[in-house]
């Protein structure tokens, strides 16, 4: 009776031990690890804004390579959930319930086996000069049970090595991209002028063309045909389609002058007519573009590079030469800041 009696002691006292425990123990929990990456943060976003790429990184791909996996919903999207089960990383789940592009991610990670928590996973991006620092955390509230093993189990000892295992993986995978990005952007850039490679639709313009006009006398064609011209657009009726552009036939270095149309880019075809003026069809075709911002009057460097670039590539060059004029020079003062869309036909 008395060894009974002693056993019923011993076990209050191992529920009040508990019960304590359970009080005193932490309410919450936070886990975060953090790491420099040398990449900007579109690019490290998107390896944690899309659950497929996670995958990529996570670092508890490699504890269990025979692990069930799948992803239900639109991937990259709010709601977007991804599945997991293995013999060693358990059953869960992790649900994106926040995106903020380029800045952060919040994830809603419910952990079935081996032991049941809730938590939430946050990724946070912040611009470092032409890289960005990223903190990985995962944080919750502690249940009874949970208060009681936060006092004799340390989850930031437990968690965050896995953390900088899976942040070192992340590092590798966005650095490499930027790099591989940063090489394509070199191969395109010539004399610093970066050229692109884009799809340019059928365009009909309506202006004014001279097939000898003296290079000289390029400012006054130009102050003097765009505003009539536009007028001419606007009492037909017509809708624009883009910027007042010079278009180009050929450019003359013997004599001077150039074979070129003052035009204004209109929604229409080849059977669209203005009184007075001409119209030209420019046919849908890949072209090669330049962004140049400057005085529209020094913009040659721009062209050269364009040359350059077609002669290293092996391109042909065909059809017309286009400058569109984005920027209205009575609204912007500052020449810096005018811009330029210098195309080219290429094939």
């Amino acid at each position: 009776m008395r060894a009974l009696k002693t056993i019923l002691i011993i076990l209050l006292a191992l529920v009040g031990l508990l019960v304590i425990l359970g009080l005193v123990g932490p309410s919450n929990y936070r886990v975060e690890r953090s790491t420099t990456i040398a990449a900007p943060p579109a690019v490290v976003y998107g390896y944690v804004s899309h659950l497929s790429s996670m995958k990529e990184w996570g670092p508890w791909q490699a504890m269990d390579k025979d692990q069930v996996q799948r992803i239900e919903g639109t991937d990259g999207t709010v709601g977007a959930t991804w599945h997991w089960e293995g013999d060693t990383v358990g059953t869960g789940s992790q649900k994106i319930v926040s995106l903020e592009p380029g800045k952060s991610v919040r994830c809603a990670m419910d952990i079935v086996e081996p032991y049941e928590l809730l938590s939430t996973a946050t990724y946070d991006l912040e611009p470092v000069g032409d890289s960005t620092r990223i903190t990985w955390g995962m944080e919750g509230e502690n249940t009874f049970m949970g208060k009681i093993m936060g006092v004799f189990m340390n989850m930031d000892k437990m968690i965050g090595p896995t953390f900088e295992t899976g942040l070192a993986n992340l590092k590798a995978l966005a650095e490499e991209e930027q790099a591989a990005m940063q090489a394509e952007k070199a191969s395109r850039t010539v004399d610093g002028y970066l050229i692109e490679t884009v799809e340019g639709a059928e365009t009909v313009y309506i202006g004014v063309r001279d097939t000898k006009l003296k290079w000289k006398d390029m400012g006054a064609f130009f102050g003097k045909h765009f505003p009539a011209v536009g007028a001419a657009v606007g009492a037909a009726q017509l809708e624009m389609a883009g910027a007042p552009s010079g278009v180009y036939w050929a450019w003359n270095e013997k004599d001077q002058t150039a074979d070129m149309m003052a035009g204004m880019p209109v929604k229409g075809d080849a059977s669209t007519q203005v009184a007075g003026y001409t119209t030209h069809v420019v046919p849908a075709g890949r072209r090669l573009k330049v962004a140049y911002y400057g005085d529209y009057a020094k913009n040659m460097d721009a062209h050269l590079a364009i040359d350059k670039y077609i002669r290293e590539k092996g391109l042909t060059q065909y059809g017309n030469v286009i400058e569109e004029y984005v920027t209205d020079p009575m609204a912007e003062p500052d020449t810096a800041k005018w811009l330029t869309n210098i195309y080219y036909m290429v094939k």
